[in-house]
């Protein structure tokens, strides 16, 4: 799980986005305004088997968004174009 989190944060580095998998763990990722006290203004909260399903390709990320599995707010929440991550896909 963790590592799903680290792919994230290597593939879409950044600050501007809290990716959050209680309980298993947070990361920040996506390029923009660095956000360093409160509430973070782009937020994405999932369960772990929504991630895991995210993170590999299992389940789109609009269909997780559109059946609540998801909760993404602020205008950089999406992480449609970094997911399946990479490093997960079936290489041939």
């Amino acid at each position: 799980m963790r590592f799903t989190l680290e792919e994230l944060a290597d593939v879409a580095p950044g600050n501007a986005v809290e990716v959050r998998v209680p309980p298993d763990g947070v990361v920040q990722a996506v390029a923009g305004p660095r956000h360093t006290r409160g509430t973070p203004p782009n937020v994405v909260e999932t369960d772990p088997q929504t991630w895991l399903e995210l993170a590999t390709g299992e389940l789109a990320w609009a269909d997780a968004v559109d059946g609540g599995r998801v909760q993404a707010s602020g205008e950089r929440a999406d992480l449609e174009h970094w997911l399946p991550l990479q490093a997960t896909r079936v290489r041939p």
